[in-house]
């Protein structure tokens, strides 16, 4: 019975102004009856019986019944009634999207906290969890590049690509912005999606590979696809690896923050793309949370509602009382006075 009352709403709840008129119902019921009652003066009581029926003090209980009738219909003409509603979405503006992270050791200076490649995989975590509804992969480069995951929807597998980013030192070291842009072409060469996108990352200048990256550029143009560049680092000098040390860390010293910049502005305009300089942790948030607002996914909603209308129960209900006063009325106190 519970469940009748769960998430109910009245289509004209102006109905309920009615029950105003209730009290002005049983003053008429209370004046009427004090009429049948009137009392009569006699000289003697003998020729009359005394009855102490108990059906002349439930006699009541018949208005009783007619009152909770007439209730259930004005809470029925209120319209009680249930939304179920179901939503149902729908891309119509899909965008397929890969990451391109430069991984050579120089993305280890802590200009950035607590380095460059962290902050890096933290942003771009974020940014994979914020866009639901596109296919995303993931290509690291140093000296040369390889696919990471291809572009997917499973947003796990995308994350823990990111999440597994770290210098190993299996690339060959150096960074070859043309092999990471051109293997990131190659991801979304056959994409269907109406928007193709690659957001490449890198701290330095191509100084290996053997791909101009002016050739990779050219590619991006020619399967129509749009080229974010972003330089990590700040300005002036950095904390940055110097050489290993036999534990597998790295002596640190201070270096000059070298990136080509000109170059990842070049590849940003032919492509349709926007460059970006990240000096901070907070700047490269605000970098990414710029190009997911210049890269909207158009999403239609639908929502169907499926209404089920109560009135019926509360009607049905308000007739039983009204036959069962009916009954009463004409059967069981059909002779009390």
């Amino acid at each position: 019975m519970m469940d009748w009352f769960t998430n109910i709403e009245f289509a004209s709840p102006e109905m309920f102004w009615l029950f105003l008129g209730l009290p002005l119902v049983i003053a008429f019921y209370v004046w009427t009856f004090n009429r049948q009652n009137a009392a009569v003066k006699v000289s003697s009581s003998k020729g009359f019986q005394s009855s102490n029926s108990i059906f002349g003090k439930l006699r009541p209980l018949l208005f009783v019944l007619r009152l909770l009738a007439l209730s259930l219909i004005i809470v029925a003409l209120a319209r009680p009634q249930t939304t179920d509603v179901t939503t149902k979405t729908k891309t119509t503006n899909g965008i397929d999207i890969v990451l391109a992270v430069d991984v050579s050791a120089s993305m280890l200076a802590r200009d950035l906290k607590p380095d460059r490649l962290e902050a890096t995989k933290e942003v771009a975590a974020d940014f994979i969890n914020g866009r639901p509804n596109d296919r995303i992969g993931v290509v690291v480069y140093a000296g040369e590049s390889y696919t990471k995951t291809p572009i997917t929807t499973d947003k796990t597998i995308s994350l823990k690509a990111i999440k597994d980013i770290k210098f190993d030192g299996v690339l060959e070291n150096g960074t070859a912005i043309g092999m990471g842009l051109a293997t990131a072409v190659n991801r979304l060469k056959e994409s269907e999606a109406l928007s193709k996108v690659i957001i490449l990352m890198t701290d330095g200048v191509n100084n290996s590979g053997f791909l101009d990256p002016k050739i990779a550029s050219e590619l991006a143009i020619e399967f129509d696809i749009k080229v974010y560049t972003i330089g990590i680092g700040t300005n002036g000098n950095a904390p940055s690896p110097f050489r290993a040390r036999a534990d597998g860390t790295f002596e640190m010293r201070m270096a000059p923050v070298e990136i080509d910049e000109e170059l990842m502005k070049q590849i940003a305009a032919d492509t349709g793309g926007k460059y970006f300089r990240a000096t901070n942790n907070q700047k490269l948030k605000e970098i990414y949370a710029e190009i997911d607002k210049l890269e909207k996914t158009e999403i239609e909603q639908f929502e169907f509602y499926n209404v089920e209308e109560k009135y019926r129960d509360l009607v049905l209900l308000a007739l039983i009382l009204i036959g069962l006063e009916l009954l009463l009325r004409y059967t069981v106190f059909k002779t009390v006075a």
